[in-house]
């Protein structure tokens, strides 16, 4: 009993020191051994191991995500939570997040200086402003949040004309009914689908980090507020250009469909960039920056 809190429990490899997010799909996880393996079906994606039966370095990983066509026994569950690595069910390609229990992580750090600087007014817009920064390339003089949203919004509207100039596709501006999402026209029901995406890997970032979702800087009242933020990050290099690109596939083969064109094309791109390691790491360097 308490063997952690009698030291005897450090053999548990600290979170930084792991490899960070593995994906594993069309399979079974396991436990054999005392330590997790992973049959993999004869029919896998193209992005999936090679058929086989694989051990999985339980340790070494901070997170695992399990996509579409795979189960889980109980025992694995077992050893996932004993060892703090989290388990994400997620959609084909990592682009949907239906769950991902608390990773326990082993180190608070993170959550707490994010809510340090969050309470902070004055550290609050700077970290917006460094948002914007990302995105705009230049480090706004205002520090009124609304300011920053509207000159945002313009810049976003020049964002979309050019790329929809770029690759090729009528573009209207963007115009979103809730009620009734698919009432829009192609690439404004591509946008709504890749958004989703990278939202769902900026979510993924979130947990992988412990960090808190509700405490945004730049959204402030959506529960997921600061997965929003990192997942705007992004916005312009992969969210619109993945839509476009889309769009313009359907709009040529009108046989298709819109959201598993999109959702595909997103997923390759966030796995070909390696986006959600680089979530991670910029989700780090804008917090531990007023460390």
């Amino acid at each position: 009993m308490l063997k952690g809190r009698l030291g005897l429990d450090s053999a548990k490899v600290p979170h930084a020191d792991r490899a960070g997010c593995l994906y594993l799909a069309r399979g079974a996880l396991t436990a054999r051994d005392g330590t997790l393996a992973f049959v993999q079906g004869e029919t896998t994606p193209a992005d999936a191991l090679s058929p086989g039966d694989y051990a999985i370095p339980l340790q070494a990983v901070s997170m695992i995500l399990l996509g579409p066509g795979s189960t889980v026994s109980h025992d694995a569950l077992r050893l996932l939570a004993h060892a703090r690595t989290a388990l994400a069910a997620v959609g084909e390609d990592g682009v949907r997040l239906y769950t991902a229990p608390p990773m326990i992580p082993d180190r608070s750090g993170l959550a707490r200086l994010q809510a340090r600087v969050w309470a902070d007014d004055d550290l609050r817009i700077m970290t917006a402003r460094r948002m914007y920064a990302l995105r705009l390339g230049e480090v706004l003089p205002h520090r009124d949040l609304n300011v920053l949203r509207g000159i945002e919004g313009a810049r976003m509207k020049e964002t979309y004309a050019l790329w929809a100039q770029r690759i090729g596709i009528d573009w209207r501006g963007r115009k979103y009914d809730r009620s009734n999402p698919n009432a829009a026209d192609l690439p404004n029901q591509a946008l709504n689908h890749a958004a989703s995406a990278v939202e769902a890997a900026a979510a993924i970032a979130v947990a992988a980090t412990a960090t808190i979702p509700q405490l945004g800087f730049i959204h402030e009242d959506p529960g997921q507020s600061f997965v929003l933020d990192i997942a705007d990050l992004y916005r312009d290099q992969l969210t619109i250009p993945c839509a476009f690109k889309a769009a313009r596939q359907v709009r040529d083969r009108p046989s298709e469909n819109i959201e598993r064109v999109t959702r595909r094309l997103a997923g390759r791109t966030l796995s070909d960039n390696k986006t959600i390691p680089a979530m991670i790491e910029r989700i780090k360097a804008l917090i531990e920056g007023h460390d």
